[in-house]
Protein backbone atom coordinates (compact mmCIF):
# COMPACT_ATOMS: atom_id res chain seq x y z
CA UNK A 1 0.00 0.00 0.00
CA UNK A 2 3.26 2.56 0.70
CA UNK A 3 4.24 1.72 -3.01
CA UNK A 4 1.38 2.68 -4.20
CA UNK A 5 0.78 5.73 -2.80
CA UNK A 6 4.48 6.58 -3.40
CA UNK A 7 3.18 5.87 -7.30
CA UNK A 8 0.34 7.79 -6.92
CA UNK A 9 1.56 11.08 -5.48
CA UNK A 10 4.49 10.80 -8.31
CA UNK A 11 2.02 10.82 -10.44
CA UNK A 12 0.16 13.99 -9.43
CA UNK A 13 0.60 16.80 -11.95
CA UNK A 14 0.48 20.67 -10.81
CA UNK A 15 -0.26 23.78 -12.30
CA UNK A 16 -0.08 26.79 -10.46
CA UNK A 17 -1.24 31.05 -11.70
CA UNK A 18 -1.50 34.29 -9.71
CA UNK A 19 -3.81 37.08 -11.09
CA UNK A 20 -4.89 40.48 -10.21
CA UNK A 21 -8.61 42.10 -10.60
CA UNK A 22 -10.06 45.03 -9.83
CA UNK A 23 -14.36 44.77 -9.21
CA UNK A 24 -16.77 46.20 -7.22
CA UNK A 25 -19.62 44.32 -5.39
CA UNK A 26 -21.79 45.23 -2.07
CA UNK A 27 -22.18 42.25 0.62
CA UNK A 28 -24.57 41.77 3.52
CA UNK A 29 -22.95 40.26 6.14
CA UNK A 30 -24.06 38.05 9.02
CA UNK A 31 -22.52 35.80 11.14
CA UNK A 32 -19.29 36.60 12.86
CA UNK A 33 -15.65 35.44 12.35
CA UNK A 34 -13.25 35.27 15.33
CA UNK A 35 -12.30 38.34 15.84
CA UNK A 36 -8.66 38.93 16.26
CA UNK A 37 -5.82 41.60 16.61
CA UNK A 38 -4.81 43.17 13.12
CA UNK A 39 -2.14 45.56 11.89
CA UNK A 40 -3.36 49.14 11.56
CA UNK A 41 -2.53 48.77 7.75
CA UNK A 42 -4.28 45.57 7.00
CA UNK A 43 -7.60 46.09 8.35
CA UNK A 44 -9.16 46.78 5.09
CA UNK A 45 -7.61 43.26 3.71
CA UNK A 46 -9.46 40.08 4.05
CA UNK A 47 -8.72 36.60 2.52
CA UNK A 48 -10.83 33.39 1.68
CA UNK A 49 -9.69 30.00 0.59
CA UNK A 50 -12.05 27.87 -1.76
CA UNK A 51 -10.90 24.14 -3.26
CA UNK A 52 -13.02 23.25 -5.89
CA UNK A 53 -13.05 19.47 -6.78
CA UNK A 54 -13.60 18.46 -9.91
CA UNK A 55 -14.29 15.31 -11.72
CA UNK A 56 -10.58 15.54 -13.37
CA UNK A 57 -8.87 17.77 -10.56
CA UNK A 58 -8.34 19.80 -7.39
CA UNK A 59 -7.77 23.50 -7.53
CA UNK A 60 -7.49 25.56 -4.70
CA UNK A 61 -8.40 29.74 -5.25
CA UNK A 62 -6.93 32.15 -2.51
CA UNK A 63 -8.74 35.33 -2.94
CA UNK A 64 -7.41 38.93 -1.42
CA UNK A 65 -10.58 41.35 -0.86
CA UNK A 66 -9.76 44.93 -0.18
CA UNK A 67 -12.65 46.61 2.20
CA UNK A 68 -14.44 49.56 0.33
CA UNK A 69 -15.73 52.59 3.01
CA UNK A 70 -17.96 51.46 5.42
CA UNK A 71 -20.84 50.26 3.76
CA UNK A 72 -18.93 50.78 0.77
CA UNK A 73 -18.19 48.01 -1.89
CA UNK A 74 -14.66 45.51 -1.54
CA UNK A 75 -12.53 45.09 -4.15
CA UNK A 76 -10.89 42.04 -5.65
CA UNK A 77 -7.50 42.71 -5.65
CA UNK A 78 -5.76 39.31 -6.40
CA UNK A 79 -6.46 35.27 -7.18
CA UNK A 80 -3.72 32.90 -6.31
CA UNK A 81 -4.63 29.52 -8.08
CA UNK A 82 -2.87 26.03 -8.25
CA UNK A 83 -4.53 22.97 -9.34
CA UNK A 84 -3.68 19.10 -8.72
CA UNK A 85 -4.89 16.02 -11.41
CA UNK A 86 -6.49 13.34 -11.00
CA UNK A 87 -9.20 14.64 -9.26
CA UNK A 88 -10.03 13.03 -5.78
CA UNK A 89 -12.31 10.47 -7.48
CA UNK A 90 -9.43 8.83 -8.79
CA UNK A 91 -8.73 7.83 -5.35
CA UNK A 92 -12.18 6.18 -4.16
CA UNK A 93 -10.02 3.10 -2.89
CA UNK A 94 -7.27 4.97 -1.19
CA UNK A 95 -8.91 7.92 0.12
CA UNK A 96 -5.68 8.95 1.72
CA UNK A 97 -4.56 9.94 -1.09
CA UNK A 98 -6.95 12.76 -1.14
CA UNK A 99 -5.91 14.26 1.76
CA UNK A 100 -2.31 14.36 0.67
CA UNK A 101 -3.40 16.25 -2.39
CA UNK A 102 -5.46 18.54 -0.38
CA UNK A 103 -2.37 19.23 2.32
CA UNK A 104 -0.38 20.20 -0.55
CA UNK A 105 -2.85 22.05 -1.96
CA UNK A 106 -3.16 24.54 1.46
CA UNK A 107 0.86 24.95 1.56
CA UNK A 108 -0.31 27.38 -1.43
CA UNK A 109 -2.89 28.98 0.97
CA UNK A 110 0.11 29.14 3.66
CA UNK A 111 2.17 30.70 1.82
CA UNK A 112 -0.45 33.41 0.15
CA UNK A 113 -2.42 34.45 3.17
CA UNK A 114 -0.41 36.61 6.09
CA UNK A 115 -0.04 34.55 9.95
CA UNK A 116 -1.68 36.71 11.40
CA UNK A 117 -5.15 35.93 9.10
CA UNK A 118 -4.96 32.33 9.11
CA UNK A 119 -7.23 32.07 12.12
CA UNK A 120 -9.78 34.35 10.47
CA UNK A 121 -9.31 33.46 7.14
CA UNK A 122 -12.46 31.21 6.20
CA UNK A 123 -11.89 27.61 3.95
CA UNK A 124 -14.46 25.72 1.55
CA UNK A 125 -14.21 22.47 -0.14
CA UNK A 126 -16.72 21.79 -2.50
CA UNK A 127 -16.86 18.66 -4.65
CA UNK A 128 -19.08 17.94 -7.45
CA UNK A 129 -19.33 15.65 -10.53
CA UNK A 130 -16.72 13.64 -9.77
CA UNK A 131 -18.07 12.70 -6.26
CA UNK A 132 -21.39 12.61 -7.05
CA UNK A 133 -20.92 9.84 -9.32
CA UNK A 134 -19.01 7.64 -6.92
CA UNK A 135 -21.13 5.48 -4.77
CA UNK A 136 -22.28 7.84 -1.30
CA UNK A 137 -19.90 5.24 0.67
CA UNK A 138 -16.71 5.59 -1.50
CA UNK A 139 -17.78 9.47 -1.32
CA UNK A 140 -18.26 10.26 2.43
CA UNK A 141 -14.48 8.57 3.09
CA UNK A 142 -12.71 11.01 0.87
CA UNK A 143 -14.79 14.30 2.66
CA UNK A 144 -14.01 12.39 5.94
CA UNK A 145 -10.20 12.82 4.78
CA UNK A 146 -10.49 16.81 3.48
CA UNK A 147 -12.09 17.15 6.76
CA UNK A 148 -8.95 15.69 8.83
CA UNK A 149 -7.07 17.84 6.82
CA UNK A 150 -8.75 21.02 7.44
CA UNK A 151 -9.40 20.54 11.33
CA UNK A 152 -5.76 19.81 11.49
CA UNK A 153 -4.84 23.62 9.30
CA UNK A 154 -4.51 27.00 10.99
CA UNK A 155 -7.72 28.51 8.69
CA UNK A 156 -11.17 29.00 9.96
CA UNK A 157 -13.23 26.04 9.36
CA UNK A 158 -16.84 26.63 9.19
CA UNK A 159 -19.61 23.91 9.98
CA UNK A 160 -20.39 23.28 6.05
CA UNK A 161 -16.86 23.54 5.02
CA UNK A 162 -16.43 20.46 3.76
CA UNK A 163 -18.92 18.80 1.62
CA UNK A 164 -20.39 18.04 -2.61
CA UNK A 165 -22.11 20.90 -3.62
CA UNK A 166 -25.32 21.12 -5.54
CA UNK A 167 -25.12 20.64 -9.20
CA UNK A 168 -27.65 23.99 -9.50
CA UNK A 169 -25.35 25.82 -6.90
CA UNK A 170 -22.60 25.30 -8.74
CA UNK A 171 -24.28 27.11 -12.07
CA UNK A 172 -25.24 29.86 -9.79
CA UNK A 173 -22.23 30.95 -7.79
CA UNK A 174 -20.14 30.22 -11.54
CA UNK A 175 -23.15 32.90 -12.71
CA UNK A 176 -22.38 35.40 -10.32
CA UNK A 177 -18.47 35.14 -10.39
CA UNK A 178 -18.98 35.49 -14.95
CA UNK A 179 -21.56 38.90 -14.38
CA UNK A 180 -19.38 40.09 -11.47
CA UNK A 181 -16.24 40.06 -13.20
CA UNK A 182 -17.70 41.57 -16.36
CA UNK A 183 -19.26 44.68 -14.40
CA UNK A 184 -22.84 43.09 -14.67
CA UNK A 185 -24.14 43.06 -11.02
CA UNK A 186 -23.51 46.53 -10.21
CA UNK A 187 -27.02 48.39 -9.46
CA UNK A 188 -26.31 50.48 -13.09
CA UNK A 189 -25.77 47.47 -15.00
CA UNK A 190 -29.19 46.48 -17.34
CA UNK A 191 -27.61 43.42 -18.70
CA UNK A 192 -26.38 39.94 -17.31
CA UNK A 193 -24.85 37.32 -19.53
CA UNK A 194 -25.72 33.30 -19.04
CA UNK A 195 -22.75 30.99 -18.60
CA UNK A 196 -22.39 27.48 -19.99
CA UNK A 197 -19.68 25.22 -18.35
CA UNK A 198 -18.55 21.68 -19.60
CA UNK A 199 -16.88 19.69 -16.88
CA UNK A 200 -15.75 16.23 -17.19
CA UNK A 201 -19.02 14.92 -15.14
CA UNK A 202 -21.77 16.88 -15.57
CA UNK A 203 -22.47 20.12 -17.28
CA UNK A 204 -24.13 23.40 -16.55
CA UNK A 205 -26.73 26.19 -18.27
CA UNK A 206 -27.37 29.37 -16.48
CA UNK A 207 -28.99 32.73 -17.22
CA UNK A 208 -31.84 35.41 -16.30
CA UNK A 209 -34.39 34.97 -18.48
CA UNK A 210 -35.90 38.07 -20.29
CA UNK A 211 -39.19 35.68 -21.36
CA UNK A 212 -42.10 35.06 -18.75
CA UNK A 213 -42.72 31.87 -20.82
CA UNK A 214 -39.74 30.89 -19.97
CA UNK A 215 -39.77 30.87 -16.05
CA UNK A 216 -43.59 29.37 -16.68
CA UNK A 217 -42.77 26.43 -18.63
CA UNK A 218 -40.09 25.44 -16.52
CA UNK A 219 -39.63 22.24 -14.26
CA UNK A 220 -40.02 24.34 -10.67
CA UNK A 221 -36.63 23.19 -9.99
CA UNK A 222 -35.14 24.67 -12.71
CA UNK A 223 -35.78 28.09 -11.78
CA UNK A 224 -33.62 29.48 -8.77
CA UNK A 225 -34.85 33.01 -6.90
CA UNK A 226 -32.33 34.65 -4.48
CA UNK A 227 -31.24 38.46 -3.58
CA UNK A 228 -27.45 39.63 -3.63
CA UNK A 229 -26.40 43.38 -4.35
CA UNK A 230 -29.85 44.79 -2.98
CA UNK A 231 -31.07 43.24 -6.22
CA UNK A 232 -33.59 39.88 -6.59
CA UNK A 233 -32.68 37.48 -9.43
CA UNK A 234 -34.93 34.93 -10.86
CA UNK A 235 -32.65 32.62 -12.56
CA UNK A 236 -33.18 29.63 -15.11
CA UNK A 237 -30.26 27.12 -14.12
CA UNK A 238 -29.92 23.38 -14.32
CA UNK A 239 -26.74 21.13 -13.65
CA UNK A 240 -27.17 17.64 -15.78
CA UNK A 241 -25.18 14.77 -13.83
CA UNK A 242 -23.78 12.57 -16.54
CA UNK A 243 -23.69 15.02 -19.64
CA UNK A 244 -20.41 16.28 -19.11
CA UNK A 245 -17.63 14.96 -21.60
CA UNK A 246 -15.60 12.57 -19.70
CA UNK A 247 -19.18 11.06 -18.61
CA UNK A 248 -21.01 11.54 -22.56
CA UNK A 249 -17.55 9.56 -23.66
CA UNK A 250 -19.15 6.62 -21.68
CA UNK A 251 -22.76 7.16 -22.70
CA UNK A 252 -21.80 7.13 -26.75
CA UNK A 253 -19.62 4.27 -25.91
CA UNK A 254 -22.25 2.21 -23.53
CA UNK A 255 -19.62 2.21 -20.47
CA UNK A 256 -21.45 4.45 -18.53
CA UNK A 257 -22.37 2.25 -15.08
CA UNK A 258 -19.80 -0.10 -16.04
CA UNK A 259 -17.15 -1.08 -13.60
CA UNK A 260 -14.30 -0.95 -16.51
CA UNK A 261 -13.73 -4.59 -16.37
CA UNK A 262 -10.58 -5.59 -18.45
CA UNK A 263 -12.32 -8.26 -20.66
CA UNK A 264 -15.00 -5.68 -22.30
CA UNK A 265 -13.50 -3.38 -25.10
CA UNK A 266 -15.95 -0.43 -26.03
CA UNK A 267 -16.32 0.63 -29.62
CA UNK A 268 -17.42 3.93 -31.48
CA UNK A 269 -17.71 5.31 -34.84
CA UNK A 270 -16.41 8.58 -33.45
CA UNK A 271 -13.14 6.96 -33.35
CA UNK A 272 -10.54 6.51 -35.74
CA UNK A 273 -11.28 2.71 -37.13
CA UNK A 274 -7.26 1.51 -36.40
CA UNK A 275 -7.40 3.03 -32.96
CA UNK A 276 -7.38 0.89 -29.70
CA UNK A 277 -6.54 2.22 -26.38
CA UNK A 278 -7.56 2.75 -22.50
CA UNK A 279 -9.61 5.93 -21.19
CA UNK A 280 -9.74 6.59 -17.77
CA UNK A 281 -12.25 8.27 -15.65
CA UNK A 282 -13.15 8.04 -12.37
CA UNK A 283 -10.44 6.30 -10.92
CA UNK A 284 -11.53 3.19 -14.17
CA UNK A 285 -10.35 2.56 -16.68
CA UNK A 286 -12.16 1.49 -19.95
CA UNK A 287 -10.93 -0.34 -22.93
CA UNK A 288 -11.65 1.39 -26.52
CA UNK A 289 -11.55 0.81 -30.28
CA UNK A 290 -12.91 2.30 -33.24
CA UNK A 291 -14.72 0.04 -35.60
CA UNK A 292 -12.54 -2.04 -38.37
CA UNK A 293 -14.60 -2.05 -41.38
CA UNK A 294 -17.30 -0.01 -39.79
CA UNK A 295 -19.09 3.24 -40.89
CA UNK A 296 -17.07 6.70 -39.11
CA UNK A 297 -17.43 10.03 -39.99
CA UNK A 298 -19.15 13.11 -38.80
CA UNK A 299 -22.90 11.78 -39.56
CA UNK A 300 -22.23 8.38 -38.00
CA UNK A 301 -20.71 10.01 -35.19
CA UNK A 302 -23.13 12.18 -34.71
CA UNK A 303 -25.89 9.92 -34.46
CA UNK A 304 -24.06 8.31 -31.78
CA UNK A 305 -23.78 12.18 -30.00
CA UNK A 306 -27.28 12.86 -30.45
CA UNK A 307 -28.13 9.77 -28.44
CA UNK A 308 -26.67 10.78 -25.25
CA UNK A 309 -28.71 14.12 -25.40
CA UNK A 310 -31.65 13.41 -27.11
CA UNK A 311 -34.50 13.14 -24.14
CA UNK A 312 -31.80 14.04 -21.16
CA UNK A 313 -31.81 18.10 -22.15
CA UNK A 314 -34.38 19.97 -21.76
CA UNK A 315 -34.70 23.34 -24.38
CA UNK A 316 -35.25 26.43 -22.75
CA UNK A 317 -37.74 28.62 -24.83
CA UNK A 318 -36.10 31.68 -25.42
CA UNK A 319 -32.61 30.59 -26.42
CA UNK A 320 -33.14 31.08 -30.12
CA UNK A 321 -32.52 34.24 -29.60
CA UNK A 322 -30.67 34.28 -27.03
CA UNK A 323 -28.29 37.24 -25.59
CA UNK A 324 -24.37 36.58 -24.57
CA UNK A 325 -23.28 33.32 -23.23
CA UNK A 326 -20.01 32.63 -22.00
CA UNK A 327 -18.48 29.42 -22.17
CA UNK A 328 -16.18 27.66 -20.35
CA UNK A 329 -14.11 25.01 -18.95
CA UNK A 330 -14.10 21.78 -21.86
CA UNK A 331 -15.66 24.24 -24.26
CA UNK A 332 -12.88 26.03 -23.75
CA UNK A 333 -10.00 23.93 -23.92
CA UNK A 334 -11.37 22.06 -27.17
CA UNK A 335 -11.94 24.89 -28.98
CA UNK A 336 -8.09 25.35 -28.64
CA UNK A 337 -7.23 21.99 -29.46
CA UNK A 338 -9.59 22.38 -32.65
CA UNK A 339 -7.78 25.40 -33.29
CA UNK A 340 -10.52 27.76 -33.41
CA UNK A 341 -9.48 30.07 -30.57
CA UNK A 342 -6.16 31.17 -28.68
CA UNK A 343 -5.68 29.60 -25.54
CA UNK A 344 -4.33 32.93 -23.88
CA UNK A 345 -6.89 35.00 -25.31
CA UNK A 346 -9.88 32.93 -25.86
CA UNK A 347 -12.42 34.44 -28.37
CA UNK A 348 -15.90 34.60 -30.05
CA UNK A 349 -17.23 31.39 -31.63
CA UNK A 350 -20.63 30.82 -33.63
CA UNK A 351 -21.96 26.76 -33.10
CA UNK A 352 -21.54 26.49 -36.59
CA UNK A 353 -17.66 27.02 -36.07
CA UNK A 354 -17.51 23.63 -33.98
CA UNK A 355 -19.91 21.54 -36.43
CA UNK A 356 -17.69 22.60 -39.43
CA UNK A 357 -14.13 21.96 -37.34
CA UNK A 358 -15.72 18.50 -36.60
CA UNK A 359 -16.35 17.59 -39.81
CA UNK A 360 -13.03 18.42 -40.38
CA UNK A 361 -11.79 16.34 -37.69
CA UNK A 362 -14.09 13.27 -38.14
CA UNK A 363 -14.16 12.83 -41.87
CA UNK A 364 -10.27 13.32 -42.42
CA UNK A 365 -8.04 10.86 -41.00
CA UNK A 366 -4.99 13.20 -41.55
CA UNK A 367 -7.17 15.83 -39.60
CA UNK A 368 -7.59 13.82 -36.65
CA UNK A 369 -5.49 15.10 -33.19
CA UNK A 370 -2.70 12.52 -32.70
CA UNK A 371 -2.79 13.45 -28.94
CA UNK A 372 -6.41 12.74 -28.83
CA UNK A 373 -7.97 10.33 -30.58
CA UNK A 374 -11.52 11.51 -28.79
CA UNK A 375 -11.49 14.95 -30.58
CA UNK A 376 -14.01 14.46 -32.98
CA UNK A 377 -16.23 12.78 -30.33
CA UNK A 378 -15.45 15.54 -27.96
CA UNK A 379 -16.60 18.17 -31.06
CA UNK A 380 -19.27 16.46 -32.14
CA UNK A 381 -20.80 16.32 -28.74
CA UNK A 382 -20.38 20.05 -28.16
CA UNK A 383 -22.49 20.64 -31.43
CA UNK A 384 -25.14 18.19 -30.12
CA UNK A 385 -25.40 19.63 -26.98
CA UNK A 386 -25.77 23.47 -27.81
CA UNK A 387 -28.02 22.72 -30.58
CA UNK A 388 -29.96 19.59 -30.49
CA UNK A 389 -29.79 19.79 -26.45
CA UNK A 390 -29.99 23.05 -25.21
CA UNK A 391 -31.73 24.92 -28.33
CA UNK A 392 -29.18 27.21 -29.33
CA UNK A 393 -28.80 28.18 -33.16
CA UNK A 394 -26.23 27.42 -35.19
CA UNK A 395 -25.44 31.45 -35.75
CA UNK A 396 -25.42 32.16 -31.75
CA UNK A 397 -22.25 33.54 -31.09
CA UNK A 398 -20.65 32.19 -27.35
CA UNK A 399 -17.60 34.09 -26.01
CA UNK A 400 -15.19 31.46 -25.01
CA UNK A 401 -13.16 32.34 -22.15
CA UNK A 402 -10.84 31.01 -19.56
CA UNK A 403 -10.09 33.86 -17.40
CA UNK A 404 -12.20 37.39 -16.98
CA UNK A 405 -9.92 40.53 -16.06
CA UNK A 406 -7.35 37.88 -15.29
CA UNK A 407 -9.39 35.77 -12.96
CA UNK A 408 -10.29 32.35 -13.48
CA UNK A 409 -13.71 31.56 -14.70
CA UNK A 410 -15.11 29.18 -12.08
CA UNK A 411 -17.59 28.92 -9.19
CA UNK A 412 -15.15 29.81 -7.03
CA UNK A 413 -15.21 33.49 -6.69
CA UNK A 414 -18.84 33.16 -6.51
CA UNK A 415 -18.82 31.12 -3.74
CA UNK A 416 -16.16 33.44 -2.16
CA UNK A 417 -18.66 36.13 -2.56
CA UNK A 418 -21.26 34.06 -0.87
CA UNK A 419 -19.79 32.95 1.92
CA UNK A 420 -19.02 36.91 2.15
CA UNK A 421 -22.53 37.63 2.51
CA UNK A 422 -22.37 35.30 5.45
CA UNK A 423 -19.62 36.38 7.39
CA UNK A 424 -18.31 39.70 9.16
CA UNK A 425 -15.08 40.76 8.88
CA UNK A 426 -13.64 42.73 12.16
Amino acid sequence: MMMMMMMMMMMVQVCSSSSSSSADFSVRFGNALPSLSRPANSSRIFYSIIFDAGSTGTRIHVYTFIRGETDGLPVLDNEMFQSMKPGLSAYADIPEIAGHTVRQLLRVAKKTVPPVEWKRTPVVFRATAGLRLLPPAKAHALLEEVQDVFDESPFYVPTDSVRIMNGTNEGILAWITVNFLTGRLDRSSQKTVGILDLGGGSTQITFLPKSKKTVESAPTDYIARFQMFNSTYELYTHSYLGNGIKAARLSALGALGSDGLERNVYWSSCLPKKHTGDFSFGGLTYHVSGVPGGVMGFRACYQEMLKVVKGFIKQPLELKHSSTFYAFSYYFDHAVEAGLIDETRGGAVKIRDFRKRAKEVCNRPSERSQVNNFLCMDLTYIICLLKDGFGFRESTVLQLTKKVRNVETSWALGAAINHFQKFRIH
